[in-house]
Parts: C-alpha cells; sequence; structure tokens
C-alpha cells in the first residue's frame, strides 16, 4: 500500500502545473510554424448571414458555471505581438504624426501615370484596380455621388484608429487625380451585370467614373487601399479555428483581440464588421511562412454606409425576435433607442452621433460569436485602450478624412469623444479599473486608476506557492507573493498582482 501511495503522489505531482513559467509574462506570441499549404476559401456573405443570424455559431459562454476567459493572452491578460495583434499606442504612446501616418504613411500610388489592370463596374462601390509607376498594386475605391469624402474620408479615419489600437490593416490614402493620368494596361477583363467576362476598353473607364462625385476642381478623389503583402488565402471566421493553420490554435471566439474589437468597432460604427472584411495573407519572415490576420473594407464605418449614409438604426441588429416581437406587440408605439438621436446634416459624414449612443446596446448587423462571448475583463481591455486617446489624438487621426468643410470634421471629433467617454463610464465600472501596475524605488506596488475615482482602496500581500497556487498569510519578504486589491465600495471586484522576485508577472481580475 505503500508503495502504491507514493506512486500516486508521483503522478499528481508530475499532473501538477505551475501557475507561472520562468519566462512570463510574454510580450510576443512564440515563433510561428512553418505553414507549407493552405487553402484559399471564399465565404459566402448571405450564409454567414443567416448562420449567424438563425443559427449558432461557435461555442458560446455557459448559462451557468464558471465563464470561458478569453484567451490568446499572456499572464498580464493581454494579447501578445503577432499575427493578430501589436501592442501599439496604449502600451507605446504614438505621436500625432505617427497616428496619422498610420501603417505607412509614405507610399501613396506614385508617378503621373497610373495603369488600370483591373476593374470592378457593379455592385456597391465601383472602382478600379491600378499598377503605379513604381509597379505597386493598389485598390482605387470612390465616393457617392450622393455623398461626396463620406467613404473614403471613413476608410481613411478608421484605418488609422484600428491601427492605433493594434490591428494589422491595409494603408489607405486618399488621392486625387484626373482621367488622363490612366492608362488601360493591356487584356483587361472586365465581367458584365450577368458575370460573363470581355475585354475592358476605355468607354468602361469613363462609364465608372461618371457614376461617381468630382472636385470643384474636375479631378477625382478616391481611396487608394496598398495592396497587401503575400498571398490572399480568404477571410478568417469569426469562431473556430483554420484547419490548415497550425498556428490557429485558440477559436476565434475566445480571442481577447476579437471579443474586444466589439468596443471598438461600438465607438467607430464599424457595424459592418462581419468574416468578409477580414483577410487572410501568407507572407514569408525570417524564414518562415504563415498566415497573418487584417480588419480592411473600413468605407462603411463612422456614419457611412459607403455607397450612402448609414442607417439610422445602425449599431442594430438587421433582425431580433426580442425587439420584433416589442414592436409587434406594441403596434410600434414603443421606438427602440437609436430612434431618437438627432443628426447633424453633414453629407459628408452621414449619420453618426454621440449624444443617444450607447456601448452597452450597440452591435452589429447581425450577431457575431466573439462579440457576444465578451466578459467584463475583455471589456475594460478594450476601453482603457479607447480612452487613451486624447481630444487631440482623436482630433489628428480625423483630419486625416481631409473633409472639406471644417464645421463637418469638429462634429465628428466632438462625436467619436463623446462616444469614448461614454464607453470609458460603462466599462471601467465592471471591473476596479487599475492598470498599469509597477514597483516603485522603494519596492511599493503602485498603479494607475484610470477611472480616478476609486477612493477607498484596500491591499493584503500573501505569499504564493507556484506549483500549488496555494496563499498564506505574508510574515516577511517572499520570493513569491501576490497582493489582493480589493475597494470597499466595490465588493466583487478585485486585482490580484503576482510578483516574483521583484517582477510583476500576472493579474487576474474579479467581477
Amino acid at each position: 500500500m505503500k508503495h502504491v501511495f507514493v506512486l500516486l503522489s508521483l503522478a499528481c505531482a508530475a499532473l501538477a502545473q505551475p501557475k507561472f513559467y520562468p519566462d512570463d509574462p510574454l510580450d510576443r506570441e512564440p515563433a510561428p510554424r512553418n505553414v507549407d499549404k493552405v487553402l484559399n476559401r471564399k465565404l459566402s456573405d448571405y450564409y454567414d448571414l443567416f448562420s449567424h443570424q438563425f443559427g449558432k455559431t461557435g461555442e458560446r459562454q455557459p448559462k451557468t458555471g464558471p465563464p470561458i476567459p478569453a484567451r490568446a493572452v499572456n499572464t498580464l491578460g493581454e494579447p501578445m505581438d503577432g499575427a493578430w495583434y501589436v501592442k501599439r499606442h496604449y502600451y507605446r504612446r504614438m505621436s500625432p504624426e505617427e497616428l496619422k501616418r498610420g501603417p505607412g504613411g509614405k507610399n501613396p500610388p506614385a508617378g503621373a501615370k497610373w495603369t488600370v489592370v483591373g476593374a470592378k463596374s457593379e455592385g456597391i462601390t465601383p472602382g478600379f484596380t491600378i499598377l503605379d509607376e513604381k509597379k505597386q498594386r493598389y485598390f482605387i475605391k470612390f465616393d457617392p455621388l450622393s455623398n461626396p469624402e463620406i467613404a473614403t474620408a471613413a476608410d481613411s479615419i478608421t484605418s488609422r484608429f484600428f491601427y492605433a489600437l493594434g490591428y494589422h490593416v491595409p494603408e489607405n490614402y486618399i488621392v486625387f487625380f484626373r482621367p488622363e493620368q490612366l492608362e488601360l494596361g493591356p487584356d483587361v477583363q472586365l465581367a458584365d451585370a450577368t458575370g460573363k467576362k470581355r475585354k475592358m476598353t476605355n468607354r468602361d473607364i469613363y462609364e465608372i467614373l461618371v457614376k461617381v462625385p468630382k472636385t470643384k476642381d474636375g479631378r477625382y478623389r478616391a481611396t487608394a487601399s496598398r495592396g497587401i503583402e503575400g498571398k490572399p488565402v480568404g477571410p478568417p471566421r469569426y469562431y473556430g479555428t483554420r484547419k490548415d493553420d497550425p498556428n490557429d490554435i485558440v477559436p476565434h471566439e475566445h480571442r481577447r483581440d476579437l471579443r474586444g474589437l466589439h468596443v471598438f468597432s461600438a465607438w467607430l460604427n464599424h457595424d459592418d464588421s462581419r468574416s468578409i472584411n477580414n483577410y487572410d495573407s501568407l507572407v514569408r519572415e525570417d524564414g518562415r511562412q504563415f498566415l497573418r490576420h487584417y480588419l480592411l473594407d473600413f468605407g462603411s464605418t463612422l456614419g457611412s454606409a459607403s455607397q450612402k449614409a448609414n442607417s439610422p438604426r445602425s449599431g442594430a441588429y438587421f433582425f431580433g425576435w426580442k425587439s420584433s416581437a416589442r414592436q409587434l406587440f406594441t403596434l410600434g408605439l414603443a421606438p427602440p433607442y437609436w430612434a431618437f438621436a438627432n443628426y447633424e446634416k453633414y453629407p459628408s459624414l452621414g449619420l453618426f452621433e454621440g449624444d443617444v449612443f450607447n456601448p452597452e446596446f450597440w452591435v452589429a448587423e447581425y450577431p457575431n460569436p466573439a462579440f457576444l462571448n465578451r466578459l467584463p475583463d475583455d471589456e475594460f481591455w478594450a476601453a482603457k485602450q479607447v480612452m487613451d486617446f486624447s481630444d487631440d489624438d482623436i482630433r489628428a487621426i480625423v483630419s486625416t478624412g481631409l473633409l472639406s468643410d471644417p464645421k463637418a470634421a469638429e462634429y465628428l471629433v466632438q462625436a467619436l469623444i463623446k462616444r469614448r467617454d461614454k464607453i470609458g463610464k460603462a466599462y471601467f465600472s465592471k471591473v476596479l479599473p487599475f492598470d498599469r501596475f509597477r514597483l516603485d524605488a522603494d519596492g511599493a506596488l503602485v498603479w494607475d486608476d484610470l477611472s480616478n475615482s476609486v477612493k477607498d482602496t484596500r491591499i493584503a500581500w500573501f505569499a504564493f506557492d507556484n506549483a500549488t497556487g496555494a496563499r498564506t498569510p505574508a510574515s516577511g519578504p517572499s520570493p513569491w507573493a501576490v497582493a489582493e486589491i480589493t475597494a470597499a465600495s466595490l465588493p466583487k471586484q478585485s486585482v490580484h498582482v503576482f510578483v516574483r522576485s521583484g517582477t510583476i508577472v500576472g493579474l487576474d481580475r474579479t467581477w
């Protein structure tokens, strides 16, 4: 019996996992495994809509029992730099010039002549694909006749916000050109309304240009989106993983950078945050091939719907059983919250405001499993980044939209400020809003109260056993310790800060 007990003890010890490892906290994801082959896939927008609206995609939070915490984070609860996300403005503050530059800022289309090598004459947003004189590829997209500047400004502004927030995005430039700058390349094919392809002519270029607005001096304004490096292999979904990507091991509905994307999308009214507006590219770096994940197509953000001003109901589902039943049984006499919004009449902005906006009510056009799985600590992670944009930061990024009406630009700035502040108020109240923990020169634990409102903080120190997780009251210096921070006014909320030999290695939040 003694031998059995010893064997069982050894087995339990072998199965025990320490909470922290010597290299915690990780700042970057481990080097990616090489991807030899990945299949290109194309998602159906209609299938995506119906499967999410009327089905249940991905793993959801349980109705009872402990919630599923966010994954793809380090021991501090932060996403690591890698193929999905890179820590930027909140973590390494960007200057106004860096915010305006965004992911590139130095590579607009070059030369006096651009060669048209592809075009789309049908659909919501007609446009071209061009090669500039350096043979760089750009996708040229336009504003609608009804709302000059609306989509191009939204694309420029929102791409820079998402870049500063940490996501991989394309380089978007607002360009002005005259039709004589365009040269039709040889044997360019164009699909007609039936999908049948034929050789493109100069008349086709003219017919596309008559559908878009001109500036007062006769030029055309457009977004030039620089081609993303690597090989396109189709968009990622907001749930599950790619089976052909050995690095994609965390279900997307449980990634913090995708759960928190709900808060960023609410701020910028990216209600078109669906799978087809994402992009996977097979890239090669340091001798390895791997997939990098991008957000793109921001022409339908802020107050824009790309081809027109956005709907007043933007920020609500296309269809909801509860909202539909409410309207039915009240005979339409109980209007939804968004119906009370008043909008300034700026054609270059469409419908965007900050007075009625409520981040707790905002949703994308149809259910998104990653957004629906978010927890208070996911929301706090995103809200702290939104709140870190100062008024001047917001004004700097808005200036890249090149809005010709200064009143419209300032209105947009103020609306973003109002929405920012509402996000902070909503989500800083759900957890102890403390962050940027550090040890001062005397070894005392200090932090920033991001809300500037918690006054009754308490801190208790315990010795911590990394192997078992046991905590005992601290009786003196210890190589491992944990500080439990609470506030009397918020009894359910706490932050636990783990310290190893004078270095903070982990954070746990409760609510």
